[in-house]
């Protein structure tokens, strides 16, 4: 086991949300659904998220572009409640974040 897989098993033992996108550039990132949330404050993104997650397939993702900063702590802290997996932030190409989720059940 590398130095790195051992950290990241700590991680998910103590319960704190694990980043791991996918390489940029991956198939999995290229062909995820976005929802554009920007614009938008709090909770209107997530809300719109929950409602969204139901049409992508358990397993797949769903990037969510928003640009209230509540976003970033919001998302994570709605896929440890529900029972997604946050994997993690990356940005649009004007900048706007954009918040990946797995679906998980």
């Amino acid at each position: 086991m590398s130095e790195r897989e051992g950290s990241q098993r700590e991680r998910r033992a103590s319960g704190a949300v694990r980043p791991a996108l996918a390489p940029a550039g991956s198939a999995e990132e290229r062909t995820s659904p976005v929802l554009d949330q920007r614009g938008r404050r709090c909770p209107l993104p997530v809300v719109e998220l929950a409602r969204a997650i139901g049409d992508v397939a358990v397993g797949e993702t769903l990037g969510l572009a928003a640009d209230d900063p509540a976003a970033r702590l919001d998302v994570p802290a709605w896929c440890r409640m529900r029972g997604h997996d946050y994997l993690g932030e990356s940005a649009a190409a004007d900048g706007v974040p954009v918040y990946t989720v797995r679906r998980a059940r």
